[in-house]
């Protein structure tokens, strides 16, 4: 981003440190609504989606708009080539290329031998394998590209066609999202307030950002404190025509006497203004319309709360900082999950918002859980939330039937732990209370009877890594 040339990826926002009601503990910022009507630190995204059409061993995957079982309004946005048009909204789960892949040929029922006599090639088997929204996105399509090996286009071995489509959406500030100064000095937002809420000057202009003065002396980035003086100095302007110091003569020399508000000026990287300098000119910027200066020559300001109106007992350092919006915006982190992808091996759910995987339940958080006595919540994360095959299935047919939970059985882990124990050559057996061996059976008719009815496919394999998704 920027501006005649010039990096501009900020913005300089006026800025109180002080702490407010708990609520910039720890790093957290308070921002003013402001700053979201006015889309000051609003940004646009583009994400690109791309789908390839190859040849498989079935036969090759066609990118179309005749997509099997999928209804009219779905396909209303798509053209005739199975592209979603520019200019549409999508969100997740909506289709943007449609695409066919050819399924295995099964042993065809005397109805579909009829169907095939009848229809022909339409009745043809193959799988939808549409490129769609993911989940957690939208927005709007403002570009296609397709790139086909017959228009002479460069494509990899294998590809006869690839669509990119790209989907841009605007994303206003919120809390949630990062920000940053120029310091290191990084911070979450965690409250937007109304403009009438936040601290105001002696004027009346309120602050649009309110950062924790703790923020500052453990870290020893004074280097902000000194923006923010700076900052305000040249927000306001100066007039230092009356002043006989060596400082004023020396800036008076270089032609400074007199500088508007918001003048753009540059200092030697190592060599810039001095502290009797910054002193000097924060007492002799150029007064507002009712002849204050508003700040001291400390850099400090009288602030007032703007819910009560009341004076806060001690001066308050304002002046104007560079903030800039970071990429860790809080709709790309937000996920939730009910149930979705298991692993392979473990049986446990995948990790990762990618993966759609669930949140991970760790050794330290199975001690607090512990420690507090909470030992069914235990029970149910360590086995019928996890790695539970079996009571997985079993508890999602009491809920419907709605009956009792059943006890859990035995995690796939202890299973795998077992199995890794043995190809160790060691004899490890499960033994009961009486010392006979019990065998640990790797599937349950009454569980695949029990899925069966409540329409769940438990032969679906299930990603069990990145590469796979």
């Amino acid at each position: 981003c920027t501006d005649q040339g010039e990096m501009a990826l900020g913005k300089n926002l006026l800025v109180a440190f002080m702490p407010w009601e708990g609520h910039n503990y720890e790093d957290a910022i308070i921002l003013s609504q402001r700053l979201v009507q006015d889309d000051v630190l609003s940004s646009i995204h583009i994400e690109e989606h791309e789908v390839d059409a190859r040849d498989t061993k079935l036969g090759p995957e066609e990118i179309t708009r005749d997509i099997p079982n999928v209804s009219e309004e779905v396909l209303a946005d798509l053209d005739e080539r199975g592209i979603i048009r520019i200019g549409a909204e999508v969100v997740p789960g909506d289709i943007l290329v449609g695409k066919v892949t050819p399924k295995g040929e099964t042993e065809l029922t005397p109805e579909e031998r009829l169907l095939r006599a009848i229809f022909g090639e339409k009745a043809r088997e193959v799988r939808d394998t549409s490129l769609k929204v993911p989940h957690g996105e939208q927005g709007k399509v403002i570009g296609v590209r397709v790139f086909s090996r017959e228009e002479g286009d460069e494509l990899p071995p294998g590809v006869n066609e690839l669509v990119r489509v790209y989907v841009a959406q605007k994303r206003k500030i919120t809390d949630g999202d990062k920000l940053a100064g120029r310091h290191g000095n990084k911070g979450v937002i965690s409250k937007i307030l109304p403009v009438e809420d936040m601290p105001f000057l002696d004027d009346g202009t309120p602050v649009d950002i309110i950062l924790n003065p703790l923020g500052v002396p453990g870290r020893m980035n004074v280097g902000q404190v000194l923006e923010t003086h700076l900052g305000w100095i040249a927000a306001r302007g100066w007039d230092i025509s009356g002043i006989q110091e060596a400082w004023a003569e020396r800036l008076r020399d270089k032609g400074f006497e007199q500088v508007a508000p918001r003048t753009n000026m540059a200092t030697p990287v190592f060599d810039g203004a001095h502290e009797e300098e910054i002193v000097g000119l924060l007492d002799a910027t150029i007064p507002n319309r009712d002849g204050d200066r508003m700040v001291q020559q400390s850099g400090k300001a009288q602030l007032f709360d703007g819910r009560s109106g009341e004076p806060f007992p001690y001066p308050i350092s304002v002046g104007y900082i560079y903030i800039l919006k970071l990429l860790h915006l809080v709709d790309d982190k937000i996920h939730a999950r009910s149930t979705g992808p298991y692993s392979m091996i473990t049986q446990q759910p995948l990790g990762g918002k990618a993966q759609f995987g669930g949140q991970r339940f760790g050794e330290m958080e199975v001690w607090a859980l512990e420690a507090y006595g909470a030992a069914y919540a235990l029970q149910e994360l360590l086995t019928i939330k996890s790695d539970d095959v079996l009571g997985r299935v079993k508890v999602y047919e009491a809920i419907v039937k709605g009956e009792n939970i059943p006890e859990p059985g035995i995690p796939e882990s202890f299973k795998v732990l077992i199995k890794e124990m043995q190809s160790l050559c060691l004899n490890v057996e499960v033994l009961s209370s009486d010392g006979m061996s019990i065998e640990m059976r790797d599937t349950d008719e009454d569980v695949f009877r029990a899925a069966e009815e409540l329409g769940i496919d438990l032969s679906r394999r299930e990603p069990s890594s990145v590469e796979e998704v």
